[in-house]
Protein backbone atom coordinates (compact mmCIF):
# COMPACT_ATOMS: atom_id res chain seq x y z
CA UNK A 1 0.00 0.00 0.00
CA UNK A 2 2.66 2.35 0.62
CA UNK A 3 4.20 2.12 -2.95
CA UNK A 4 0.66 2.75 -4.20
CA UNK A 5 0.29 6.13 -1.52
CA UNK A 6 3.81 7.37 -2.56
CA UNK A 7 3.22 6.91 -6.44
CA UNK A 8 6.06 4.73 -6.93
CA UNK A 9 6.45 1.44 -8.23
CA UNK A 10 5.42 -1.66 -6.59
CA UNK A 11 7.05 -5.03 -6.61
CA UNK A 12 3.93 -7.11 -5.86
CA UNK A 13 5.53 -9.51 -3.60
CA UNK A 14 2.66 -10.52 -1.51
CA UNK A 15 2.08 -13.43 0.27
CA UNK A 16 -1.27 -14.70 -0.49
CA UNK A 17 -2.74 -18.13 -0.95
CA UNK A 18 -5.60 -19.03 -3.48
CA UNK A 19 -9.20 -18.40 -2.32
CA UNK A 20 -11.63 -21.15 -2.52
CA UNK A 21 -15.16 -18.54 -1.92
CA UNK A 22 -14.18 -16.93 -5.10
CA UNK A 23 -17.51 -14.64 -5.16
CA UNK A 24 -16.91 -13.72 -1.62
CA UNK A 25 -12.98 -13.30 -2.16
CA UNK A 26 -13.84 -11.02 -5.56
CA UNK A 27 -16.06 -8.86 -3.17
CA UNK A 28 -13.27 -8.52 -0.57
CA UNK A 29 -10.71 -7.72 -2.84
CA UNK A 30 -12.72 -4.32 -4.22
CA UNK A 31 -14.17 -3.60 -0.81
CA UNK A 32 -10.84 -3.56 -0.05
CA UNK A 33 -9.07 -0.83 -1.95
CA UNK A 34 -13.00 1.03 -2.06
CA UNK A 35 -11.89 1.64 1.85
CA UNK A 36 -8.65 3.31 1.46
CA UNK A 37 -9.49 5.03 -1.26
CA UNK A 38 -10.78 8.38 0.45
CA UNK A 39 -7.49 8.19 1.95
CA UNK A 40 -5.21 8.11 -0.77
CA UNK A 41 -7.78 10.45 -2.61
CA UNK A 42 -7.85 13.22 0.05
CA UNK A 43 -3.76 12.81 -0.14
CA UNK A 44 -3.71 13.45 -4.03
CA UNK A 45 -5.94 15.59 -4.38
CA UNK A 46 -4.06 18.17 -1.60
CA UNK A 47 -2.71 20.92 -4.27
CA UNK A 48 1.33 21.91 -2.91
CA UNK A 49 0.35 25.67 -1.74
CA UNK A 50 -2.94 24.34 0.21
CA UNK A 51 -3.34 23.12 3.85
CA UNK A 52 -6.64 20.83 2.75
CA UNK A 53 -7.43 18.65 -0.52
CA UNK A 54 -9.94 20.21 -2.79
CA UNK A 55 -13.14 18.35 -2.00
CA UNK A 56 -14.39 18.89 -6.12
CA UNK A 57 -10.97 16.74 -6.76
CA UNK A 58 -11.42 14.13 -3.67
CA UNK A 59 -15.09 13.36 -4.90
CA UNK A 60 -13.54 13.06 -8.76
CA UNK A 61 -10.38 11.00 -7.56
CA UNK A 62 -13.33 8.99 -5.81
CA UNK A 63 -15.45 7.79 -7.99
CA UNK A 64 -12.80 6.89 -10.75
CA UNK A 65 -10.78 5.10 -7.86
CA UNK A 66 -14.06 2.86 -7.10
CA UNK A 67 -14.85 2.06 -10.73
CA UNK A 68 -11.17 0.90 -10.90
CA UNK A 69 -11.22 -1.40 -8.53
CA UNK A 70 -14.18 -2.46 -9.48
CA UNK A 71 -13.13 -3.19 -12.92
CA UNK A 72 -9.90 -4.09 -12.34
CA UNK A 73 -9.28 -5.40 -9.15
CA UNK A 74 -11.86 -8.56 -7.98
CA UNK A 75 -8.97 -10.59 -9.62
CA UNK A 76 -11.63 -12.98 -10.36
CA UNK A 77 -11.30 -13.71 -6.52
CA UNK A 78 -8.83 -16.39 -7.63
CA UNK A 79 -6.76 -14.63 -4.43
CA UNK A 80 -6.34 -11.66 -1.54
CA UNK A 81 -5.23 -8.46 -3.67
CA UNK A 82 -3.40 -7.44 -0.78
CA UNK A 83 -1.46 -9.42 2.01
CA UNK A 84 -1.49 -8.79 5.97
CA UNK A 85 1.63 -6.29 5.25
CA UNK A 86 -0.20 -4.18 2.97
CA UNK A 87 1.77 -6.07 -0.57
CA UNK A 88 -0.30 -6.38 -3.69
CA UNK A 89 -0.72 -9.77 -4.96
CA UNK A 90 1.96 -10.50 -8.36
CA UNK A 91 -1.77 -10.75 -10.22
CA UNK A 92 -2.97 -7.25 -8.90
CA UNK A 93 -0.44 -5.31 -12.11
CA UNK A 94 -2.93 -4.44 -13.73
CA UNK A 95 -5.29 -3.30 -10.66
CA UNK A 96 -2.36 -1.43 -9.29
CA UNK A 97 -1.40 0.65 -12.79
CA UNK A 98 -5.47 1.61 -12.92
CA UNK A 99 -5.34 2.48 -9.25
CA UNK A 100 -1.83 4.21 -9.40
CA UNK A 101 -3.15 6.44 -12.89
CA UNK A 102 -6.16 7.37 -10.96
CA UNK A 103 -3.89 9.28 -8.13
CA UNK A 104 -1.51 10.13 -9.79
CA UNK A 105 -4.14 12.52 -12.85
CA UNK A 106 -6.15 13.53 -9.64
CA UNK A 107 -2.25 14.41 -8.04
CA UNK A 108 -1.62 16.58 -11.48
CA UNK A 109 -4.95 18.25 -11.30
CA UNK A 110 -4.41 18.70 -7.68
CA UNK A 111 -1.32 20.81 -8.92
CA UNK A 112 -1.98 22.31 -11.91
CA UNK A 113 -5.75 23.50 -11.80
CA UNK A 114 -7.15 23.37 -8.39
CA UNK A 115 -6.88 27.44 -7.60
CA UNK A 116 -7.81 27.95 -10.85
CA UNK A 117 -11.17 25.87 -11.58
CA UNK A 118 -11.96 26.67 -7.74
CA UNK A 119 -11.35 30.40 -8.79
CA UNK A 120 -13.76 29.65 -12.14
CA UNK A 121 -16.19 28.43 -9.70
CA UNK A 122 -16.41 31.25 -7.65
CA UNK A 123 -16.26 33.70 -10.63
CA UNK A 124 -18.90 31.93 -12.64
CA UNK A 125 -16.71 30.78 -15.52
CA UNK A 126 -17.81 28.72 -18.16
CA UNK A 127 -16.95 25.31 -18.54
CA UNK A 128 -16.35 24.55 -14.54
CA UNK A 129 -17.18 21.64 -12.71
CA UNK A 130 -15.16 17.97 -13.00
CA UNK A 131 -14.37 18.99 -17.04
CA UNK A 132 -12.61 22.41 -15.81
CA UNK A 133 -10.24 20.17 -13.91
CA UNK A 134 -8.92 17.56 -17.31
CA UNK A 135 -9.41 20.74 -19.79
CA UNK A 136 -7.17 22.91 -17.16
CA UNK A 137 -4.56 20.09 -16.58
CA UNK A 138 -4.80 19.19 -20.12
CA UNK A 139 -4.38 22.52 -21.89
CA UNK A 140 -7.49 22.41 -23.28
CA UNK A 141 -9.26 25.60 -22.32
CA UNK A 142 -12.18 26.77 -24.52
CA UNK A 143 -12.10 30.07 -25.60
CA UNK A 144 -14.56 31.95 -23.67
CA UNK A 145 -13.47 30.41 -20.74
CA UNK A 146 -9.72 30.70 -21.91
CA UNK A 147 -11.15 34.34 -21.48
CA UNK A 148 -12.88 34.35 -18.36
CA UNK A 149 -10.00 32.62 -16.78
CA UNK A 150 -7.56 35.28 -17.46
CA UNK A 151 -9.72 38.35 -16.73
CA UNK A 152 -11.10 37.17 -13.40
CA UNK A 153 -8.64 34.46 -12.39
CA UNK A 154 -5.38 35.36 -13.84
CA UNK A 155 -2.91 34.44 -10.97
CA UNK A 156 -4.95 31.16 -9.87
CA UNK A 157 -4.45 30.20 -13.28
CA UNK A 158 -1.24 31.46 -14.65
CA UNK A 159 0.13 27.96 -14.89
CA UNK A 160 -2.71 27.62 -18.06
CA UNK A 161 -2.22 31.14 -19.71
CA UNK A 162 -1.15 31.41 -22.83
CA UNK A 163 2.69 32.01 -23.23
CA UNK A 164 2.11 34.54 -25.93
CA UNK A 165 -0.18 36.41 -28.29
CA UNK A 166 -0.71 35.54 -32.08
CA UNK A 167 0.41 38.33 -34.38
CA UNK A 168 -3.76 39.12 -34.56
CA UNK A 169 -3.89 40.00 -30.89
CA UNK A 170 -5.72 36.41 -30.46
CA UNK A 171 -5.35 33.89 -27.62
CA UNK A 172 -3.64 31.30 -28.20
CA UNK A 173 -3.89 28.23 -25.68
CA UNK A 174 -0.16 26.65 -25.05
CA UNK A 175 -1.23 23.19 -26.19
CA UNK A 176 -1.90 24.46 -29.71
CA UNK A 177 1.47 26.47 -29.60
CA UNK A 178 2.83 23.26 -28.75
CA UNK A 179 1.49 21.47 -31.22
CA UNK A 180 2.34 24.08 -34.12
CA UNK A 181 5.46 24.18 -33.18
CA UNK A 182 6.10 20.91 -33.21
CA UNK A 183 5.40 20.82 -36.41
CA UNK A 184 6.90 23.16 -37.89
CA UNK A 185 10.06 21.68 -36.49
CA UNK A 186 9.36 18.16 -37.90
CA UNK A 187 9.48 16.74 -34.49
CA UNK A 188 6.76 14.36 -33.18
Amino acid sequence: METLRAGRECIFEADVSASTDVQAQAAGNVRTLKDIGHTLCVQAAKPPSGVTADKNLVTQCERKFSDAAEDSCGLDGKTPIIDAKGRFAPAARACYRQLSQVLQDTAMMATVASACCQCAEKRGCPGTGERCYENVSRQEVGASALACLSSQCGEACSLVMPASRTTSGELRPVRQQARRSSQVSGSL
